[in-house]
């Protein structure tokens, strides 16, 4: 099957660029690259332009203007570009492990999709990152590991055996959109992220929600899907879970409504790209 990698970027050239060094790397090449761009500036499409030159597969620049955080509707345009059977998304500040997206196929079933997450490199491990330095998939690493959404110590190494054993847990793990995997056409039927929720958070958790209320099933990627977070500041609110916040309140109705499909989603970008 074919398989397009979703890179979701703002503004972060240097870090992109070691992500898409890392996407190179990769022991199983994703068919095709889409950046997601959130209206990021002109370093960045130079940043693409140069790994293009040399990019061993399709990398494609889906740049948006910057009317704020808009991460759904990047991450809906950049699926509405892909041309893959299978949707792999990623974030712009993580370096993936050479075995990343061989993972995810790994654990790749129809009927579910799949949720991994990210080891939290600390300030000074980021920094020799960024500098070109070479990520340490192993429990020494210097990460953050106390902070919530941060991938445990004890899940810091690749294991292929036990990654088979943990995605038949029942709980999915936290769901966090810097590392998922679908089937396109399951994205399709939920018509993706749905785009009146803009600002930080929720979005990846009202997508599940929809989701599982189509008849999918989470499986959680502990062991496997490595991937490494560089630290930055985080435009994130002091309580991303405060029920005040209108996200979260388009997402309680979700799930009170028991809602499928979103108004707003992929299917307004279907047509821009139907001849890329």
């Amino acid at each position: 099957m074919k398989v397009s990698l979703i890179i979701i970027t703002y503004n972060w050239p240097t870090a992109l660029a070691r992500v898409l060094e890392s996407v190179a790397a990769q022991t199983r090449l994703p068919d095709e690259v889409l950046i997601a761009d959130d209206g990021s500036g002109p370093e960045t499409a130079a940043v693409i332009a140069k790994a293009r030159e040399h990019f061993p597969v399709l990398l494609k620049h889906i740049w948006q203007e910057d009317l704020g955080f808009r991460a759904a509707r990047a991450r809906n345009r950049g699926i509405a570009a892909s041309k893959g059977d299978y949707i792999v998304l990623l974030d712009g500040d993580m370096l993936i492990h050479p075995d990343y997206i061989a993972d995810h196929l790994m654990l790749a079933k129809q009927g579910y999709f799949l949720q991994g997450g990210r080891l939290k490199a600390n300030y000074a491990e980021s920094q020799r990152l960024l500098a070109g330095g070479k990520p340490v998939y192993a429990p020494w690493v210097k990460a953050n590991f106390h902070e919530f959404d941060g991938t445990k110590r004890l899940y810091a190494f690749r294991a292929p055996l036990l990654a088979r054993w943990k995605a038949r847990s029942r709980s999915g793990g936290r769901v966090m959109s810097c590392n998922m995997s679908f089937w396109r056409e399951d994205l399709l039927r939920v018509n993706g992220f749905d785009e009146r929720m803009e600002g930080y958070g929720a979005e990846d958790r009202e997508l599940v929600v929809r989701l599982e209320n189509a008849g999918l099933r989470r499986r959680a990627l502990k062991w496997c899907a490595l991937a490494m977070h560089l630290e930055h500041s985080s435009r994130a609110q002091d309580d991303v879970n405060n029920p005040s916040l209108p996200n979260n309140q388009l997402l309680q109705e979700s799930i009170e409504k028991h809602r499928v499909r979103c108004e707003l989603g992929i299917d307004r970008h279907l047509a821009e790209f139907a001849g890329c």
